[in-house]
Order: structure tokens, then C-alpha cells, then sequence
């Protein structure tokens, strides 16, 4: 018994300090923001601000431009979670074969997006889908593939506003994914696609029934967290479109940040940010009640 409290005295600083970073970072930020929510906040003085109860958040179900958020926020996450996935497995699994040379190469130039700042990304993309025929994209469609009779006004329509957006999250995805399954199928056993081989199993079949069913953990891990940062995008949205066009690309974030960093309506911004939390608890949850459990057994 002494010698288990001794251990537990030993530790005791490195957890102490855990739970006051745990509760300073995290804890009261997130009290705070809920406090703040039930209330029409004035950040100069606090002590001015009128409490409102629940209408912050009554307020949340009768906005319409929050459908719209939340609708391409959805939107994102259908479409670049799938995607990402999709690419970066496949990525991973041409990276893996054995006759492929270079390896270390290809995993720089695929997980480069990845280290790159959102900002020179974004602004690299509002150069390839720029207005007109001074765009790269426009030039290629109108000019060389003629695939289009004039240049397309990427962002200046809603539906096409919002593709860049997904293509610029999908490609800066990509490389992360990749990674992580590079990871998982280091740890498969070789043998196992030689029992396949001998049996006589190749390709899509190996891939069905060996490859996926033992980076089912992994896929977990990579869909819960391709799916919340899809729900907390941002910088994609807020330097690219910023909105536009008529608040018809916000995002759940952009669209809290507006409320509350243009209009300083920081008690409608917070009340935002706590709808938001809970539905990506929500999701999450629902993940790892689905995936959270599996364990790779060989």
C-alpha cells in the first residue's frame, strides 16, 4: 500500500498539471463561452451586458443564413471526407506496392499540402480559379480543352464558390490520410497476402477482404477526424469566398466569426459556437460507438 502511494506521489506533479492546463485551456473557456451565450455581451464592459436566457439560441433555429451554414457545412463534410479517404487510401496503397522506388519521395511531395499554411494554399487557389481568362482553370477550359464557351466566374456563384472550397480541402487532406494508412499497412503481416495469393485471391478482392477489414480501426480514427475538421473548417471558406456571394458560403464557423468578430453579437457568436459543439459531439459519439471498439487481431 505505501509503495502504491508513493507512486502516486511521485506522479501527482505531472498530473496536477495536467488537469490545471486541462481546466485553464478547456474547462473554463468552455463555461465561459456557455455564459456567455445566455447573454447580449459587451466585451468593453461586461458588466453592461443584458441577459437574455435562451433567446441566443432561439434565435439560432429561426436564422436562416445558419440553415445555409449548416447546409454547406454538411455539404463539406459529404463531399471532402469521401474524398480524402478515398484519395489517400489509394495513395497509400500505390506507395506501399513493392516495386514502387522512391517512396520517401512521394510521401514529401503528398504530404507537402499538408505542412503548407492555409493561407498560401488558399491564395494559390484563388489564383488558379481567378474571375475571367487571367485564371488558370478558366484558360484551360475556355482556351486550350474548349470545354467552355467563356470564362466562369468561380466564386461569384454560390454552387461553384463551393467547389473550390471542397477541391482545396480535399487536396490539402490528402497527404494526411496518406500517412496514416502508410502507417497501418506497414503493420499487416505479409504472410497474410501470400495466403491470399496462394489461394488464389488478387487485386480488388485481396483489398475487400484483407486490406480494409484489418485498418477498420484506423479508418475509425481517420473518419472521426476527417469529419470534425470538416465541421470546424474555416480559412478555406474565410479567404477564398468570405461568405460570398450574399452569405450564401458561410460556413457554421465564418458564420459565428462574422456574428461575432463584424457585428460583435458575441453572445449569438457564443450561443453558435455551442450548437456547433454539440453537434460535432454528437457525430463523433455516434463514430466511436460504430467504430470506436474494433481492435486489429491477427
Amino acid at each position: 500500500m505505501n509503495r502504491v502511494l508513493k507512486q502516486y506521489w511521485q506522479v501527482s506533479p505531472f498530473l496536477a498539471a495536467g488537469v490545471l492546463l486541462t481546466f485553464v485551456f478547456v474547462l473554463y473557456p468552455l463555461a465561459k463561452g456557455i455564459h456567455i451565450s445566455l447573454f447580449d455581451y459587451k466585451v468593453i464592459r461586461p458588466s453592461a451586458s443584458t441577459f437574455l436566457g435562451m433567446d441566443n439560441y432561439r434565435k439560432v433555429f429561426s436564422d436562416h443564413t445558419v440553415l445555409i451554414a449548416l447546409r454547406n457545412t454538411v455539404l463539406l463534410a459529404l463531399v471532402t471526407v469521401p474524398g480524402q479517404w478515398a484519395f489517400g487510401i489509394l495513395l497509400a496503397m500505390l506507395i506501399n506496392l513493392q516495386f514502387v522506388r522512391a517512396k520517401v519521395f512521394f510521401r514529401l511531395v503528398y504530404y507537402l499540402p499538408v505542412i503548407s499554411s492555409w493561407i498560401v494554399v488558399c491564395y494559390m487557389f484563388q489564383f488558379l480559379f481567378a474571375d475571367g481568362s487571367s485564371g488558370i482553370v478558366n484558360f484551360v477550359l475556355t482556351d486550350v480543352l474548349h470545354l467552355a464557351s467563356k470564362p466562369i466566374a468561380w466564386v461569384q456563384n454560390t454552387w461553384t464558390a463551393n467547389v473550390v472550397v471542397w477541391m482545396v480541402s480535399i487536396w490539402k487532406g490528402i497527404g494526411w490520410v496518406m500517412i496514416m494508412y502508410l502507417a497501418a499497412l506497414q503493420s499487416v503481416p505479409r504472410s497474410l497476402y501470400e495466403a491470399a495469393q496462394i489461394d488464389g485471391a488478387k487485386g480488388a478482392r485481396t483489398f475487400l477482404h484483407i486490406t480494409l477489414p484489418l485498418m477498420r480501426p484506423m479508418t475509425a480514427y481517420v473518419v472521426i477526424n476527417l469529419i470534425v475538421g470538416a465541421f470546424q473548417a474555416f480559412l478555406q471558406v474565410f479567404l477564398i469566398t468570405k461568405g460570398g456571394p450574399l452569405d450564401s458560403t458561410h460556413l457554421l464557423n465564418t458564420y459565428l466569426f462574422k456574428q461575432a468578430f463584424e457585428y460583435f453579437h458575441f453572445g449569438y457568436g457564443a450561443a453558435l459556437s455551442v450548437m456547433m459543439g454539440l453537434l460535432i459531439f454528437v457525430l463523433t459519439y455516434s463514430q466511436q460507438r460504430t467504430f470506436g471498439r474494433d481492435r486489429i487481431e491477427y
